[in-house]
């Protein structure tokens, strides 16, 4: 197996793993724990999940926005009775 060389990360001299990092960077990158994350995470405080809708991941999200949400959408219609039921 050829040497993939060292991590990219700074100050690290082990051997690289994937995507040029180390086996513990790139565990931190996919996580979106490393100064260029994997994708942009959620700005909610020390939340690093993936963002959901505006900058807020879905749990967050959901606990902001949850509610009107709901208050805005139509209330689900009614199912229509196919036939009457006949009387004995």
């Amino acid at each position: 197996m050829p040497n993939k060389g060292n991590c990219k990360a700074k100050d690290c001299t082990r051997e690289a793993f994937a995507r040029l990092y180390c086996r513990k960077h790139y565990r931190l990158w996919k996580a979106g724990e490393m100064p260029k994350p994997r994708y942009k995470s959620c700005t909610f405080e020390k939340c690093h999940k993936r963002r959901f809708r505006g900058s807020l991941c879905e749990e967050h999200w959901t606990a902001a926005h949850g509610k009107k949400a709901e208050e805005a959408a139509p209330p689900p219609a009614a199912p229509a009775d196919a036939a009457p039921a006949a009387s004995a």
